[in-house]
This record gives structure tokens, C-alpha cells and sequence, in this order.
């Protein structure tokens, strides 16, 4: 892994590139105006040869680094959450927050394989404009780009500039807004029956209160300890 990051370090030095290498990864920060032409490097150059693309996603950083645990003040017994407050998604649509100015709020995330000297590295580049997000389409070096270019468009509403045929793939045609945005709720806009009378699917403002999705947290209680300590020990 630090053999790549060097390698890496002395093949974009002087372009803006920063690379980094933690948790077992290797991790290539990329400036926008070099993405399509850095990442068609990696594909051909011989000491990369990134022949494969894993994965490619959308991040959405609004909130990022912000907490709402809140686990002093949560009772001790059994099972509680420990969360309080609206974070991000918890809200109704109508008193939906507004985007904090978090520069360069999106990214697009590239996993890459390479077959040739079996490693792998990470692809990170920040569209520079949060209002309409964009960057290059891959899906010319790599033809499975397509379809994961257009789920973080459908998710995240990330324009992929030069992609063959850029359309929603997961929601429907008329669905409005990104549900994948941190700014949306995670209850939705609108809900969807069928109306007897009218004899098709209908739309309506969604009726349910927003929901706290927070896993429960287990503390320590008598009940557990007193399991525990009846299992029988297992003798190796």
C-alpha cells in the first residue's frame, strides 16, 4: 500500500493531487479539471493498469462532523436511544433545513481494481458548484460506469457531464428531488395508493410524522448479567 501511495505521489506531483493511505486503503484526492484525464492514467498507464472500476457512488458531507448522541443524560435501563433533536433528514418537508454552507458539499467516491499488480485504490473528486454538481463522465474509460453514474444522479442529483444516456434508474420519472441528499426527509414528500374510485395510482402529501432511526442502544442490565452468568462454560 505505501509502494502505490509513492508511486502515486510521484506520478501526479505538481497537478493538486493528495494522496493519503490509512484504514488499509490508498486514497487519491483529485482536483476537478484533472479527473478524466487522471483517471484514464490509472486505467492505461503500465504501473497503475486499473483495468476494473468496482464502484462509484455520490457523497453527500452536509452535516459532516456534527453529532446528535447524546448518551449522558439517557436512562441506564435495559434498551434506550440516545439520540435527540432533528438531525439531518428528520424533519417535515415544509420546515426542511437549509443547506449549510459547507463548501463542496458533494463528492464522487471511484473504487478501482487492479487485476495486472492486484491492489486497489480510492478516487475521490468535489464537484465545485453544490447548486447543480458536476463532473466528468468515466463511463467512456469504463463501460460499467454507466449504470453507477446514473444511480448518484438519481440519489444525489450529480450531473455526469458526457454520460451516454443520463436518466433516473432507481425512482420514478416524475419523482421530485435527490432522496439520498442529506437535506431530504427520510419519510419522503408523497405517498402513493390506488384510488378505487379513480381507478389508478394517486399521489398525496405524506401523512406520517418523521421517525427517529436510530438503532437501540443496550446498557448494562441485571437480566443479561444474570444470563451470562448461568451459560454454562464452554471447556476447550
Amino acid at each position: 500500500m505505501s509502494t502505490l501511495a509513492e508511486q502515486l505521489q510521484t506520478a501526479f506531483a505538481g497537478v493538486g493531487v493528495e494522496v493519503s493511505a490509512a484504514l488499509g486503503e490508498t486514497t487519491l484526492e483529485v482536483p476537478l479539471a484533472q479527473y478524466h484525464g487522471l483517471m484514464k492514467r490509472l486505467r492505461d498507464d503500465a504501473e497503475f493498469r486499473f483495468e476494473q472500476l468496482m464502484d462509484l457512488c455520490g457523497v453527500d458531507y452536509l452535516g459532516y462532523g456534527e453529532s446528535e448522541w447524546e448518551v449522558a443524560d439517557v436512562t441506564d435501563g435495559g434498551f434506550s436511544r440516545g439520540v435527540s433533536g432533528l438531525g439531518p433528514g428528520r424533519f417535515r418537508w415544509s420546515d426542511r433545513p437549509e443547506a449549510a454552507i459547507t463548501p463542496k458539499r458533494f463528492a464522487v467516491v471511484v473504487h478501482l481494481l487492479s487485476q495486472t499488480h492486484n491492489r486497489r485504490v480510492r478516487v475521490r473528486v468535489r464537484p465545485e458548484d453544490d447548486q447543480m454538481p458536476s463532473v466528468p463522465s468515466v463511463a467512456d474509460l469504463w463501460s460499467g460506469a454507466d449504470w453507477f453514474e446514473r444511480e448518484a444522479f438519481d440519489l444525489y442529483g450529480i450531473v455526469f457531464e458526457g454520460h451516454p444516456d443520463l436518466r433516473r434508474i432507481l425512482t420514478d420519472y416524475g419523482f421530485v428531488g435527490h432522496p439520498f441528499r442529506k437535506d431530504f426527509p427520510l419519510i419522503g414528500t408523497v405517498e402513493v395508493r390506488y384510488d378505487p374510485v379513480k381507478a389508478r395510482v394517486v399521489y398525496e402529501p405524506v401523512s406520517i410524522d418523521p421517525r427517529v432511526g436510530v438503532p437501540r442502544v443496550i446498557r448494562e442490565d441485571s437480566r443479561y448479567l444474570q444470563a451470562a452468568n448461568e451459560t454454562p462454560a464452554v471447556k476447550k
